[in-house]
Order: structure tokens, then C-alpha cells, then sequence
């Protein structure tokens, strides 16, 4: 009988813990599906401010298409009432501006050009001798590059200089012959 006894409460333990388990599984899978609804809910929220973002985004820039366009109508409305001396004047400096920018550009494509990156971490100590040694002479090739430009600068400045006293000093001669030209020969008047 207690034997009986036993065996009639392990199964109702069993039972029991089947139904527990039972309930478990049923639990876990009603917060699966509440989980994916929250998942859900929140994609299609996500997908809703993204598209607000994007209309308002458009709505913006779209704005801002309109605002510059009516800009460019006032300045076009300024500068055709101011004349056209002034807008030429506008456009001159617009080009003297892009002339600017290009001249900047190819100074910095030239440096990029000119200047190479060391890498010396991986040299070694013979290595970054002749490293520094390849520099030093790069430095002093472009020092002396920079001498004899400077000296050839100033050998044409003083060449310019010379020229332009010879011009004013045959200037002055050829005034004079034109003033004796046109004045009295002979006695009389030209």
C-alpha cells in the first residue's frame, strides 16, 4: 500500500509538473507573439518618422530651392537696374575670384606633388641616414632653386628699371625734336 502510495504521488507530481511545464510553453509563447507585435509596432513607427523626416526634409530643400531662386531674381532685378557697367564690373571680379581659386588649386596640387610621406617608422638606423641625407639634398636643391629665382627677379627688376629710364630719357629728346620741328623755320610760323 504505501508502495501504492508513492507511485500515485509521483504521477500526480509528474502531472503537476507537465502542467506547469505546459503553462510555461503556453506563456512563453504568448510573450513571443506579444514581442514580435511590439516589434512590429515599432518598425511601422520607425517607417512613419522615417517618411515624415523625408517629406520634411523635401519640404525644406524645396523651400530652400524657392528662396535662393527668388534671391537670384532680386539680384538680377538690382543689377539690370543698377547698369550694365556694374555688372560687368561683377562679372570681372567673379572671374579675377575664379582666377584666384585655380591659381590656390594648382599651388596645392604642385605641393601635394612635391611633398611625399616619410614612412620611417619601419628604417632602420642606415636606412634613415640615407633618408636624411635624400631630404637634405631635396632642401638645398629647392634653397637653391629659390636663390637663383630671387637673383633672376632681381636682375630683370633692374633690367625693367633700365629700359624704362631709356624710354623716358628718348621721350624727352624726341620731344624737343618735335617741339624745333613745329616751331619757327625760317622766320615764320608752322
Amino acid at each position: 500500500m504505501e508502495l501504492q502510495a508513492l507511485i500515485d504521488s509521483h504521477f500526480e507530481a509528474r502531472k503537476k509538473e507537465e502542467e506547469e511545464l505546459i503553462a510555461l510553453k503556453e506563456r512563453i509563447e504568448k510573450r513571443r507573439a506579444e514581442r514580435a507585435e511590439q516589434q512590429r509596432i515599432r518598425a511601422e513607427k520607425e517607417r512613419e518618422r522615417q517618411n515624415r523626416l523625408a517629406e520634411e526634409k523635401a519640404r525644406r530643400e524645396e523651400e530652400d530651392a524657392k528662396r535662393r531662386a527668388e534671391d537670384d531674381m532680386k539680384k538680377k532685378k538690382a543689377l539690370s537696374s543698377m547698369g550694365a557697367t556694374y555688372s560687368s564690373y561683377l562679372a570681372k571680379a567673379d572671374q579675377k575670384r575664379g582666377k584666384k581659386q585655380t591659381a590656390r588649386e594648382m599651388k596645392k596640387k604642385i605641393l601635394a606633388e612635391r611633398r611625399k610621406p616619410l614612412n620611417i617608422d619601419h628604417l632602420s638606423e642606415d636606412k634613415l641616414r640615407d633618408k636624411a641625407k635624400e631630404l637634405w639634398d631635396t632642401l638645398y636643391q629647392l634653397e637653391t632653386e629659390k636663390f637663383e629665382f630671387s637673383e633672376k627677379l632681381k636682375r630683370q627688376k633692374y633690367d625693367i628699371m633700365t629700359v624704362r629710364a631709356r624710354v623716358e630719357m628718348l621721350a624727352k629728346f624726341s620731344k624737343k625734336a618735335g617741339a624745333t620741328a613745329k616751331g619757327k623755320v625760317g622766320g615764320r610760323w608752322k
